[in-house]
């Protein structure tokens, strides 16, 4: 595994980003405006394939869901949310409020089935399993350590009761989880959780680092993953598998890059799926709330999508005296849209393909996800007169963007500019069609978010048919 730094001088920088549960209950303080009409970019054909009408269903909350947060720099993010469907084809939908996360079942159509289910004391959606009788959720809880900072933990609700509480961290393994960046898989019959650790004592004490652990069904920590991987994590994918250890990505800002992490907690040596400038904040977001995801073929190849700025030159560090630092110097200023492949679990596949160029344009809030047999969905939103400082941007946002590719990256359709913003974890229905939440507001990205969020009382259910 990678050792922690020599110092705790250089400490993950979430400088400026605020706990997900600060100000929850403000309403209305910079909200933006609602259901403007964004203005598609590209130009179609009549003998152009194109993309089914996205469609949506209205769901009251009964709570007050803050759809913002601030990241690095205070920059606008969405607060995450995740959908995910059950086996027997109905959905929940996690999102935080100020009571606790809230998980809304509903209907295979979108629609609300029943009463939420509070999970009280959980301050972050971190990632969330659905099944036929209840749900999965990870997250943070309160603690006792030496940061006073809050547990990973990994909560299961059947039927309506609790039926577990694991605490993934704690005093006897010297972590504690400040904020999740997380996912959560599940292979049938165990369960995958990655996410941010800092180090609480032991060799690694004062530093961020990422953790991986696998939960059984009945709520008991099982053998494989890793306590200490990629440092600092600034982001991570995950996908379940049914034999060996699950698939996974991460961010690493010491090495400066995009990393295969893979079933070996992220060595120095672990495979490099891009080289960029990771300092916190530089990478344009952490999976899977902000951007990218980890989609796999039916054939075993990989893709993930992420926000790019690129490498115009990277080479180790030479002040680094353990040889493991990088250099990078980016490309561009901007962030573009790159998707990257993996031959396999460990084997990235070539460089990554760019979907975008235009260099005075931001891009954030990147996504993929499976379409029908042989295609992907790449979802992004652009900012316009992009002003970029210490890796963050500020613009006039212009869309949100849809643009469907194949397994090389060739473009299947031209990009479609839609209304419904991709917020969150997109889940698969049987019938092969993309559903998520949304808050529906349009998105304001021309200052820093300063204060409390704006909360609604709605969320749209998207659906898009393949």
């Amino acid at each position: 595994m990678t050792n922690a730094r020599p110092t705790t001088s250089h400490r993950r920088r979430h400088v400026a980003r605020k706990p997900l549960a600060a100000g929850l209950g403000a309403v209305g303080v910079l909200a933006g405006a609602w259901y403007a009409t964004a203005t598609p970019t590209t130009t179609t054909t009549a003998a152009a394939p194109q993309l089914a009408a996205v469609t949506n269903t209205a769901v009251n909350l009964a709570a007050r869901f803050p759809y913002l947060s601030a990241g690095y720099n205070n920059t606008r993010e969405w607060t995450r949310t995740t959908t995910a469907v059950a086996p027997n084809g109905t959905l929940r939908v996690a999102w935080p409020a100020s009571d606790g996360v809230h998980v809304t079942p509903l209907t295979a159509a979108g629609k609300r089935s029943g009463a939420d289910t509070v999970v009280k004391g959980a301050k972050e959606v971190g990632g969330l399993v659905a099944h036929n009788d209840g749900f999965a959720l990870l997250t943070r809880v309160s603690d006792t350590n030496k940061w006073k900072e809050t547990a990973a933990a990994l909560i299961r609700y059947k039927n309506g009761t609790q039926a577990f509480r694991t605490k993934l961290t704690g005093t006897a393994s010297h972590d504690t989880a400040p904020l999740l960046d997380g996912q959560l898989t599940w292979n049938g019959t165990k369960y995958g959780t990655y996410f941010v650790v800092h180090g609480a004592g032991g060799f690694a004490d004062g530093h961020f680092g990422d953790k991986l652990s696998y939960v059984s069904a009945k709520g008991a920590k099982l053998t494989g993953g890793w306590s200490w991987g990629c440092s600092h994590n600034e982001g991570i994918a995950l996908h379940a598998e049914t034999t060996g250890a699950f698939t996974s990505l991460c961010f690493d800002d010491w090495r400066s890059g995009l990393f295969v992490s893979t079933g070996i907690g992220a060595p120095d040596n672990a495979p490099a799926v891009q080289r960029e400038q990771c300092w916190a904040g530089y990478c344009g977001g952490t999976f899977a709330g902000r951007t990218g995801d980890l989609v796999k073929s039916s054939t075993g190849r990989y893709a993930t999508a992420f926000a790019s700025r690129g490498a115009a030159s990277a080479a180790k560090n030479p002040d680094d005296a353990s040889g493991r630092g990088w250099t990078v110097k980016p490309k561009t200023s901007t962030h573009q849209v790159a998707v990257a492949f993996l031959k396999n679990r460990n084997t990235p596949a070539g460089k990554p393909v760019y979907l975008t160029s235009a260099a005075g344009t931001e891009n954030v809030n990147v996504h993929i996800a499976p379409y029908g047999k042989d295609r992907l969905l790449v979802s992004w939103e652009s900012l316009k007169n992009a002003k970029c400082s210490s890796g963050t941007c500020t613009g006039t946002f212009t869309g949100t963007h849809l643009r469907l590719i194949d397994w090389n990256g060739a473009l299947k359709t031209p990009d479609k500019v839609v209304q419904a913003r991709i917020s969150g974890d997109i889940a698969t229905l049987k019938d092969g069609s993309l559903t998520w939440v949304y808050a529906p507001v349009t998105p304001s990205y021309a200052s820093a978010l300063t204060g409390a969020s704006p909360t609604t009382t709605t969320l749209k259910v998207a659906r898009l048919k393949p």
